[in-house]
Formats: structure tokens, sequence, C-alpha cells
């Protein structure tokens, strides 16, 4: 019989073995960005939307993707759906010391169609710093990104980079894109046609034959940055150069999101489907903290989808779930009050360790400690203690109650 409730449409629950992979990539990346001096921070899921709103009222996260509603006290709220705003705004409040080096994971939310990999409910891994504008803090950014997705093992990533400019020289470049638009309305995707005046740039984004063959020779934002912008762009790519991170530089990356400035970067792994290869991104946000009532402060950042890190993964064969989570399974056919203190006590002495339940007989302890992924097995009966071992062919050794500890670190080490 079908269940009377499952998940919400663009929902998903994840299950062990896969919650494993969750568990994993989220300490390898915790790992790696402590080490560079990001501290966790931990945000609501919900704001006030005008929080959002400030992500550019002519996308379509603002348009038609948020989870917005009033709540009980008649304020309008919004769930999460992108993790820099809420940053910025906790920035605005609390105005920690820069610069302000912060990770975050975090659930986020946007109604749109569900797709492989993109849920209407999905998971980011994100970073963010407030309060610097130099370019070796891109540099220093883009690399952590990338460093992850080696350490998972991804060869089939490539990084895309670019500058969308600053306030000085994009309106100009704006301007001149608008003119070379208006020319080849026609040409363009019905989503576009009407709405290229709200933002001509999203145009570039498009990933429709229709709209990619109108802007083939669409003047380059590129060939019109302001002497600051293209010195501190020439400074990202000699510094991303230094340190080894191949790139490619592409003059028509623009993202979803209005607030970037200057560098900005995608990553697309190439082993997926390409039009929805997407892994993650980021860029600089120079004027989001005073749009929300902060004073002037740089800031750059990136989100990781992590459903979309692990397809890439599993498109590679990359990243496999860890086996198990417990060193030890113990069994206990003498009614369980043996399993009950050799389990706390081998817990008590570091090491993880699981047991059955509800007297079960030794053949289905075993099953279940052989399922558990455990590499020993200790086995109490009425004649003794032995241990086994379960992830390798091995000889018993039989060892007394008092021993057990000792022996199990023993043979684990």
């Amino acid at each position: 019989m079908a269940p009377k409730f499952t998940a919400p449409k663009g929902t998903l629950d994840v299950l062990a073995p896969q919650s494993r992979r969750y568990g994993a990539l989220i300490a390898r990346y915790a790992a790696r960005v402590s080490a560079a001096g990001y501290e966790l921070v931990v945000l609501p899921m919900f704001e006030d939307v005008d929080v959002f709103l400030r992500l550019g009222e002519s996308t379509d996260v603002v348009r038609k993707e948020m989870y917005d509603f009033e709540d009980k006290g008649g304020r309008h709220i919004a769930l999460k759906p992108d993790g820099t705003a809420p940053v910025a705004r906790a920035f605005v409040e609390h105005r920690p010391t820069t610069p302000w080096k912060v990770w975050y994971v975090t659930p986020k939310f946007r109604y749109e169609r569900p797709q492989k990999g993109r849920y209407r409910q999905h998971h980011e891994l994100g970073l963010e710093v407030l309060g610097s504008d130099d370019p070796d803090l891109d540099v220093e950014v883009i690399a952590l990104a990338a460093g992850l997705y080696a350490d998972l093992g991804l060869r089939r990533v490539v990084l895309k980079v670019t500058s969308l400019g600053d306030g000085a020289c994009r309106p100009g470049y704006r301007d001149q894109l608008q003119q070379y638009l208006d020319t080849r309305r026609v040409e363009l995707c019905d989503e576009h046609r009407d709405r290229v005046a709200d933002n001509p740039m999203r145009v570039l984004d498009c990933k429709r034959a229709a709209c990619i063959s109108a802007t083939a020779d669409a003047p380059r934002l590129l060939d019109h940055l302001c002497a600051e912008c293209e010195a501190h762009f020439g400074r990202v790519r000699a510094g991303l150069d230094a340190v080894g991170v191949r790139y490619e530089i592409d003059p028509k990356l623009v993202r979803g999101l209005d607030y970037y400035t200057r560098t900005t970067f995608e990553f697309a792994a190439e082993a997926m489907d390409a039009a929805q290869n997407g892994a993650g991104g980021g860029g600089r946000y120079d004027g989001l903290v005073e749009s929300l009532g902060g004073p002037a402060t740089p800031g750059i950042g990136f989100g990781l989808g992590i459903e979309r890190i692990l397809l890439a993964c599993d498109a590679e064969g990359a990243f496999p779930a860890p086996e198990g989570i417990v060193d030890v399974f113990v069994v206990d056919t003498m009614g369980g009050e043996a399993a009950r203190d050799v389990s706390d006590e081998l817990r008590r002495a570091g090491v993880s360790a699981d047991r059955a339940f509800d007297n079960r007989p030794f053949k289905k302890q075993m099953t279940a400690a052989l399922r558990s992924g455990a590499r020993l097995a200790v086995v109490i009966e009425p004649d003794g203690v032995q241990l086994r071992t379960l992830t390798e062919k091995g000889e018993p050794e039989t060892v007394s109650r008092d021993a057990i500890t000792d022996a199990v670190r023993k043979r684990l080490s």
C-alpha cells in the first residue's frame, strides 16, 4: 500500500549510505576552510523578505522563486533562497572585526521546476569574506573551492572566471549592450525578448540557442573595464596562475544574481549533461552590505551545492560513500547486559561501537555486524570473548572480559 504521506515535491529524503557522503563531504569542506582561518557561522533559515530583495528585483530568485509568506505576527518572511544576503545582514547587525571570514552549510529554498540535482530544498556549502577588496583574497576564495573538488577526486571540473566591472565602468557598458540587443530583440528567446530592458546583461547568461546566436557578436564587458577593475582582474589571474589553479576566461559569465561586481566565477562539471553542469560558483559583491544599511564594505564568497557536487562525483565515479561509521560491533548471546556494558566501555575509550538489541539470535547479530561496516566484532559467549575480523580474513582471538578494550585498540592500530 502506498504511504499516506511522502516528501513534498521538489525535496528528497537522504538516508544512509548516501547520507554518509553528505557528512563526509561537509567534514572535508570544514577541515579545508578552517585551515585557512574561516569560522563557522549559523544563521536563521528565514529572514525578512527585504533582505533578499537586495539580490536584485529583476532576478528570478526574487521575482518568482522565493518561498515567502506572512507569519502570525504579520511580518513578511522568506525562506532562505541565497546564503550570501543573510551573512551580509548579520555583518550589518553585529559588526564583527574585518576581514570577517566565515563558512556555513545551509538548506536553501527556491520554488522552481525540480530537475536532476536541483531541488526546491537543496543544501549548500558556502563561504564569505567581508571587509577587504584585495584581489589576493579572490584568489584564496577560488582556490579553496577548487581544492575541495580536487580533494573529492574530481578531475573534470572546469573553472570559468571573468570580471563584471563596477559602478564606474559597468553602466556605460550596459548602455552599449542595451543598444546592441535592441537591434536584435526579435532574435531573442521568448523570456528575454520582453525583459531585455530589465537587465540586458542577463541575456548573456541565457543558455537557449536563440540568445546564444543573437549575442555572439555582442560587446564584451572585459573590453570596457576601467583601469582599476582591469588591474584587479589582472592580479586575480596572476594569482591563480601562481597557486596552480587552472581556469578559462568566459566573457559571457554573468550568473543569476544582480549583486556581483568585479571577480565572478563558476565551476562546470564536464562529466555531467552540459545544460545542467553547474557545480558551484560565486564572486564579489562590493555593494551588498551598503544596500542592507551598513557601511560600504567589500565582500566575496561562493556557494557550492551539495547535491550537484555529489552528482558530479557519481558521473566521474569519485567519492563513494564511506563503508561504515563504527569500528566495532558487539555481539552478545547472553541476554544483552554484556553488550550494553562493553559498548559503553569502548565508547568511553574513544572507540566507535554499535550493538544489536532485542536479544536477537547469533546469526542475525552477525549479519547486522557485517552490515554495519565495522572492522571487528566482539563476540561475547558463555565460554569467553572473541575478537573476529569482519573486513578481511583472520583468525579469531580469545581475550578476557577485562582485556577487551586494550585488545580492541591493539587490533585497530
